[in-house]
């Protein structure tokens, strides 16, 4: 199954000091960039990536179960600072088999309301 997944730092997140900010940058963005490519070449992230202009992350992950992709998403280093919003995503074929019957039933309805 696939899933849109929209990471943005969360306000308490923000580094507040230079330090704050050169650990916030070695600690948990690089080593998150990196895994994010990894995870790419391994097809578990299909496209996205990083936001411009903004700590953020908009991807769309490939994920067999909803605890894989908890997993995926917790185990990247920046997580614990982020705000995660996910989205399960269906496929065209399985969104048109699901309009089919309500199409059927439309059909149905129109043919008796002109007899």
């Amino acid at each position: 199954m696939q899933y849109m997944v929209h990471m943005r730092l969360a306000n308490a997140g923000r580094p507040t000091t230079f330090e704050d900010g050169l650990t916030f940058i070695e600690q948990f963005i690089l080593p998150t960039l990196e895994l994010c490519k990894q995870l790419q070449t391994d097809h578990k992230i299909l496209a996205g990536g990083p936001v411009s202009g903004a700590v953020a992350l908009i991807l769309i992950v490939n994920a067999e179960s909803v605890q894989e992709l908890d997993d995926l998403l917790t185990g990247l280093p920046v997580w614990p600072r982020m705000e995660t919003e996910v989205t399960p995503l269906t496929t065209f074929d399985g969104r048109a088999m699901s309009l089919r019957p309500r199409l059927d039933r439309l059909k149905a309805h129109v043919k008796d309301a002109r007899h």
